[in-house]
């Protein structure tokens, strides 16, 4: 790579950990338009319980996009680099989004983002070193898990907050979509005890998150 392109690299991950993201499609909406008072039908626990079920969303975007950052690095052919960056624009899509609604929640970021950004991107390279098929699978266990977290928060998301539901339903679809061409560009499955070490290490980040 270029200087030019961790100047752009250094760039990304300056603005995924202050929250100024960009994003190239606009923020999903829910099927038929919501009140104005939409919100105000949400208790203050509920509320509240939004906006943590969406912090720990967005720390999850601060994480893949530390992870696609550090697997484009790694990536030994300009077809996969081009893979990891097509899915790190949609992931910042995702962290654009999450953001806005955590401020129409007056809510806030994680205050370890920081952390979660620095340990994912060192997880990344290791995925990375291991090779481009270890790197797909990698990316491919890590969406299916992400996909899962996301049904739970679908299942959890007060009925009233509509808006919320929107933007992880449209992430929950992308998820997928990453986590199928992945394996159809050559992903391996990854060992049972690596998958359950990724589901714990997802659990401490999530608990976390929705309080800090």
């Amino acid at each position: 790579m270029t200087l030019d392109d961790w100047v752009v690299e250094f760039d990304r991950g300056l603005r995924s950990i202050s929250g100024v993201s960009r994003m190239s499609r606009p923020v999903p909406t829910p099927p038929t338009p919501t009140p104005p008072t939409a919100s105000a039908e949400m208790t203050l626990a509920e509320s509240n319980h939004a906006a943590a079920l969406m912090r720990v969303n967005h720390v999850g975007e601060i994480c893949a996009q530390a992870l696609y950052q550090a697997q484009k690095l790694t990536a030994r052919t300009p077809a996969l680099k081009a893979a990891f960056e097509q899915a790190a624009r949609e992931e910042e899509d995702h962290l654009a989004w999450t953001m806005h609604r955590l401020k129409k929640l007056d809510s806030r970021p994680s205050l370890l983002n920081p952390l979660w950004y620095a340990g994912s991107l060192a997880i990344g390279l290791a995925a990375g070193a291991l090779g481009d098929r270890v790197s797909l699978g990698f990316m491919a266990e890590t969406e299916r898990q992400v996909e899962h977290h996301l049904d739970g928060h679908l299942s959890s998301l007060p009925q009233a907050d509509t808006e919320s539901r929107a933007i992880v339903e449209q992430m929950r679809n992308d998820e997928m979509a990453h986590g199928r061409a992945a394996m159809d560009a050559g992903g391996v499955d990854l060992p049972l005890p690596v998958r359950t070490l990724m589901r714990a290490a997802s659990r401490v980040m999530t608990r976390t998150a929705y309080y800090i």
